[in-house]
């Protein structure tokens, strides 16, 4: 028996074992010690970095402002076992062992925090110069590129595309962004939304090229399908992320159509003793209705404390929040919070034409979701609307000058 145990607990020895050293991975073994969890805590990163934040890679690190992105974390202080350069290869939940390439690595309870993984344009893995935008060491790999100003084509006029061709023609390389959609953001937006954003990339110099499929990429060249040739001294490929949960299979944690793991609203998984948390997983929203997949950073900060509580078992808690996620691009700062898929109406507060406007969507006149341009306040009032369920005069929303917090029915 394990010397560790729950001070006010079970005589049972605790061993939590978190796989995945990203945000999601961090937060969790650090809400579990600010709960008052007194066992062993094992973190397992498979990159041999310090575990690092992922939002300033496309910005500061990128653009060589910063080194690294490390967490301000005291791993020492907070007696937390780090095993870095060690990769997540298998769960056997019945023994409660995680095989690693480092070897097997008993649990009693184990935490899926593996995030997500790019999803790699097919054909051009093995070409020179095509390059994803994920971790440090691609980070590392993209800052001579902008130091020399090639020409970069970015394949993917998503968020993660948009920022990287911010900060490429800050650097003052020239841009062309190939999106297969008629419009930035259309797996995301609706159409009259993203819409206004299409004006961005000419404003910044970036140029924009829709409905424009890859055929083929060449070293030094993209050729896109109606014969055009595209200059690339560097390709960078943006077209998305998908949950990092293959290494899962046989394991019985029951996935979802989209590879992630099925969490339950207390973040628990199929298997018992297991919890998912953060980019590979998705959990049931009452708020919403529906199942939820959430690749952003907040998510992977919120879900670690519901994790921590069940856990521990002291206060079990339902994991239902307002989802939030921000972006900057082309000298813009956007914000977004909530779920708009379900919304039967939707209120604009101010011009999309101009440099602040925030977009709201209702539903049975209640506000679930909106979407900010450089205005914050309406963002952060709007967040807290949603989570109260407020209902709102559309007539008073759709005036920019009053307070969205005044506008409530």
């Amino acid at each position: 028996m394990s010397e560790q145990t729950q001070e006010q607990g079970t005589a049972q020895p605790r061993r939590v074992v978190v796989a995945g050293a990203g945000m999601a991975g961090v937060q969790t073994a650090v809400a579990l010690r600010e709960q008052g969890f007194t066992g062993t805590i094992t973190l397992i990163g498979a990159e041999p970095h310090q575990p690092y934040d992922r939002p300033p890679l496309s910005k500061a690190v990128l653009l060589g402002k910063a080194e690294g992105s490390a967490f301000d974390v005291d791993f020492e202080a907070l007696g937390l076992e780090l095993r870095l350069g060690c990769e997540a290869l298998a769960v056997r939940s019945e023994a409660h062992v995680l095989d690693t390439s480092e070897g097997p690595v008993p649990y009693d309870v184990l935490v899926l925090a593996t995030g997500a993984e790019p999803v790699r344009l097919p054909g051009a893995e093995d070409v020179p110069g095509v390059h994803l935008l994920r971790t440090l060491d691609d980070a590392g790999r993209l800052r001579p590129v902008l130091a020399e100003q090639h020409d970069v084509v970015v394949v993917g006029a998503g968020w993660i595309g948009a920022e990287f061709a911010t900060a490429a023609r800050e650097a003052g390389c020239a841009v062309t962004v190939v999106e297969a959609a008629d419009r930035p953001l259309a797996g995301v937006l609706p159409a009259e939304v993203a819409a206004p954003m299409t004006a961005w990339y000419a404003d910044s110099g970036t140029v924009l090229r829709t409905r424009a499929r890859v055929a083929r990429v060449e070293p030094g060249a993209v050729v896109l399908d109606d014969g055009s040739r595209l200059p690339a001294g560097a390709v960078v490929v943006g077209i998305g992320a998908r949950p990092a949960t293959a290494w899962l299979a046989g394991s019985g944690v029951e996935l979802g159509e989209r590879g992630e793991v099925l969490a339950d609203d207390h973040l628990r998984t199929s298997v018992q003793d297991v919890y998912a948390v953060g980019d590979c997983a998705s959990f049931p929203s009452g708020r919403y209705g529906e199942r939820l997949l959430v690749h952003h950073w907040d998510n992977a900060l919120q879900g670690p404390r519901t994790v921590a509580a069940n856990v521990i078992g002291l206060t079990p808690a339902v994991y239902d929040p307002v989802p939030y996620f921000w972006s900057e691009q082309f000298g813009r700062f956007v914000q977004y919070a909530g779920h708009h898929t379900a919304a039967d109406a939707t209120v604009w507060r101010g011009e999309p034409s101009g440099p602040a406007w925030t977009v709201c969507w209702l539903r049975d006149t209640r506000l679930v979701a909106l979407l900010a341009v450089g205005r914050p306040r309406d963002l952060a009032q709007g967040r807290r609307l949603i989570e109260a369920g407020a209902v709102m005069d559309a007539g008073l929303l759709a005036d920019p000058s009053r307070p969205l917090k005044t506008a409530t029915a």
